[in-house]
């Protein structure tokens, strides 16, 4: 009688142990990839032409992997979130939603920045705390809200098990090891190759195409009236030009940050304090993002307060809040107050017509950076 109990009792825990393995089980999905790879030299063009020529340390294969880890939902701790879950090519890897869902239906604690041309980037996420894309890629993965895979012994494990990534690492690193560091640089190389630079506004640039008239004005009112240049100028619209105050910290002194971060006067007082969490002279300060595709990319700020471009206008043109780190390109140089723009609707819808020259439709349509898994 006891050897039967015994029997039955192995009997139920190896049942047991099968339903739980069967519950566990991941269908393996092999991504989609052309027998010859992709070429993944960044298409310099339009206001990147000074670009032409320069080595960024991208290989065809090392970008292939870095594509398909981009897009591989095994990155995750439950499979079910990927990278591209929160870049949406279609949208200039932005995501419409305020924030993005992660594992277990979690929401992220900001609004997820579109993806393009952070080749040359030092200051990565809203509160600039990635000075490099190594640890950009990473730290989504890693995070407990987004991706859940604070072990990177087991995310190698996990990539190693992947029958189709034995090959990849060996075309990419000449060994089929799976390493997190190599897992980390692909996944740069493929973020690099993220170039897109062929919008209406660099064919003007570059080529002197014409603008249309409301989109002519609205860039004369960008660059003049509006002032946006003043936190836009550069190739990418994030660069804050020639403005720099030596006393505030985000444009110079403090621990040696960019200058091309700013309080915009979103709140008096900040619940996200953004860079606050490094200096109280950086409390509401965030990186000032790049406009391209800038149509696309909605909702805008970190917490994606605002649905539409119009609304952004709004906010600069009369809705400047006074807080305690107001950048001075927004205070008036008299009074210290927060600047009103006085732009008229007209002016407004200029100055969206010309922000929609921005696009570059090719690089929403790019397969290079399409994702494999999607058939």
């Amino acid at each position: 009688m006891k050897q039967l109990l015994t029997l039955l009792s192995l009997c139920l825990l190896f049942a047991v142990i099968s339903c739980q393995k069967d519950n566990f089980q991941t269908k393996i999905v092999y991504p989609d990839l052309p027998e010859v790879s992709y070429d993944y030299s960044p298409k310099w063009g339009g206001m990147h032409n000074h670009m032409e020529g320069q080595d960024l340390g991208i290989t065809d294969a090392g970008a292939t992997l870095g594509r398909v880890l981009f897009y591989d939902r095994i990155l995750s701790i439950d499979n079910t979130v990927s990278c591209g879950s929160c870049h949406s090519q279609s949208i200039g890897f932005a995501d419409e939603a305020k924030l993005s869902t992660g594992i277990d239906h979690q929401l992220t604690d900001r609004n997820a920045p579109p993806i393009s041309n952070l080749y040359d980037d030092d200051l990565l996420f809203w509160d600039g705390r990635s000075t490099s894309i190594d640890d950009l890629v990473l730290e989504p993965v890693r995070n407990h809200k987004e991706m859940g895979m604070e072990n990177m012994e087991f995310l190698v494990a996990k990539i190693e098990a992947a029958p189709y990534y034995g090959d990849l690492f060996t075309k990419a690193f000449g060994s089929p090891e799976v390493t997190s560091d190599k897992i980390a640089n692909a996944m740069t190389q493929f973020v690099k190759s993220m170039i897109g630079c062929d919008s209406e506004m660099d064919r003007h640039q570059a080529l002197g195409q014409t603008l249309s008239p409301l989109a002519q004005q609205g860039m004369d009112l960008f660059f003049g009236k509006g002032a946006c240049y003043n936190c836009h100028s550069g190739p990418d619209f994030n660069d804050r030009g020639g403005f720099f105050d030596p006393f505030f910290p985000p444009n110079g002194g403090g621990f040696g940050w960019a200058q091309d971060i700013a309080d915009i006067g979103l709140d008096v007082e900040y619940e996200d304090v953004g860079m606050g969490v490094f200096d109280e002279a950086l409390v509401g300060v965030f990186k000032i993002p790049s406009l391209r595709n800038v149509a696309l990319t909605a909702p805008y700020m970190h917490d994606g307060r605002f649905a539409t471009l119009e609304d952004v206008l709004d906010h600069y043109n009369t809705g400047i809040q006074k807080s305690p780190n107001l950048d001075d390109v927004l205070k008036s140089w008299d009074t210290g107050d927060a600047i009103t723009l006085g732009l008229t609707d007209n002016e407004k819808s200029a100055i969206v017509a010309f922000l929609h020259t921005l696009t570059d439709d090719n690089y929403m349509l790019d397969e290079r950076f399409s994702d494999p898994f999607s058939r």
